[in-house]
């Protein structure tokens, strides 16, 4: 591997970890000629893309960027960390290739999304379904609302609402 700083093919492995649930190995090296650290990361090669299946029946090439932009508006100044929006997106990722390897429907992977934030921060779930499910009416936000807030908390958080 070229030392970015010196471009010179000599370094050492100083540690590597796995990263993305376990799909890329995260390697920190130290540079033999110039003593710079520097941090590479790698994935294996895909044959094949996976596919989102849109609403329109419309296919698009799956992107992880899209789903962490969308928990990030959901968490938007919510006390949820970027690590906890990159463990959801890795935990999203997770159900993705667990329920098929070619093609996924854009109605599982918001779904997903939901039930992870759901656990993570219940108005971040609030914010995400009221976009995600288009509700008709104020009446239909209200029942989520109401449905979220029955449930035994589960997260770490604290509690939306008092007694």
């Amino acid at each position: 591997m070229k030392c970015p700083y010196c471009k010179e093919n000599k370094d050492k492995v100083i540690d590597s970890r796995s990263s993305e649930a376990g799909r890329v190995i995260r390697r920190r090296r130290h540079c033999l000629v110039c003593k710079r650290r520097f941090t590479t990361y790698e994935k294996v090669g895909e044959s094949f893309k996976l596919c989102v299946i849109k609403k329109d029946n419309l296919r698009v090439p799956y992107d992880r960027e899209k789903v962490i932009a969308g928990l990030q508006k959901a968490c938007y100044k919510r006390p949820v960390s970027a690590e906890q929006v990159q463990q959801m997106a890795d935990r999203i990722e997770e159900d993705i290739f667990r329920h098929s390897d070619k093609e996924v429907s854009s109605k599982f992977i918001g779904e997903s999304a939901m039930r992870h934030l759901r656990t993570v921060d219940k108005v971040a779930y609030i914010r995400f379904a009221s976009v995600y499910r288009q509700f008709d009416d104020a009446g239909d936000l209200l029942e989520e609302v109401t449905q979220a807030i029955s449930e035994p908390d589960n997260s770490t958080q604290p509690k939306l609402f008092t007694d």
